[in-house]
């Protein structure tokens, strides 16, 4: 009888431990696959400057949620130079993606302009003199966005492959190097400065809709504006150890 007991008590006790083993291997390859997925933070602005909709907000909404292996965050700012920059740190710090791409309005442009440069530098004083505050009445008269920080920070994008992936699908893309003095330009040059580097990081303008331009002003349309921006997702190369 105690030695049937004793038996009994042996193989519940194995039998506890390899259930014990099994969920931890679960456990750990459930860790593993989730730290394997590799996602990219893309941000877009609401409308601004009197205007009802933004094309980058538009793109940003028809986005699929994964593309490729990456999975998209996707992430709507206020075009403040304050509070976007408050927001978009604070998610980047929190997601901490393996790449990161700001989508903006460049009225007036006729192409796709994927960015080069952030500079140090916010201006909503235009050169006649005029105003155009952001969406909560900040004016900043060239200010600088770091104290003492550089005065340019470049995006750690392949540039050149994405306007080139972008052309090859069909879509006008060029280089700029000129994001502006504006809330674009502040966001793409403090997530720079923020990030280090440390993952491919950069801005992509997109001109007007068609509902947008006045008369002859050019204008693109949304389903080429979003295949141009999942073109260029499909190109942004992760560093193996990202």
């Amino acid at each position: 009888m105690n030695v049937k007991r004793k038996t009994v008590k042996r193989i519940t006790v194995v039998f506890l431990f390899i259930t014990y083993v099994l969920l931890l291997s679960g456990c750990v390859q459930q860790g593993a696959e989730k730290k394997e997925e590799k996602v990219i933070l893309v941000t877009a602005f609401e409308p601004f400057g009197g205007e009802e909709i933004n094309p980058a907000e538009l793109i940003l909404e028809k986005l699929p949620e994964e593309i490729g292996e990456y999975r998209i965050d996707k992430l709507l700012l206020p075009v403040e130079f304050v509070a976007s920059r408050e927001i978009a740190l604070a998610e980047y710090d929190q997601l901490k993606p393996d790449a990161v791409i700001m989508l903006g309005q460049k009225g007036g442009a006729d192409a796709i302009a994927v960015e080069t440069t952030g500079v140090n530098l916010m201006n909503a004083v235009e050169s006649d003199g005029s105003i155009d505050p952001d969406n909560a009445g900040y004016a900043p008269d060239n200010e600088p966005l770091v104290e003492d920080g550089a005065d340019k920070l470049y995006s750690t994008f392949a540039v050149e492959e994405i306007v080139q992936a972008v052309n090859d699908a069909g879509v006008k893309c060029e280089e700029s190097d000129d994001a502006g003095q504006y809330v674009c330009n502040a966001l793409l040059y403090s997530m720079l400065e923020h990030n280090n580097g440390e993952v491919p990081t950069g801005f992509i303008h997109v001109p007007f809709l068609k509902e947008q331009a006045f008369e002859e002003e050019p204008y693109m349309e949304l389903d080429d504006m979003v295949q141009a921006v999942v073109a260029a997702i499909k190109t942004v190369k992760i560093p193996a150890s990202a």
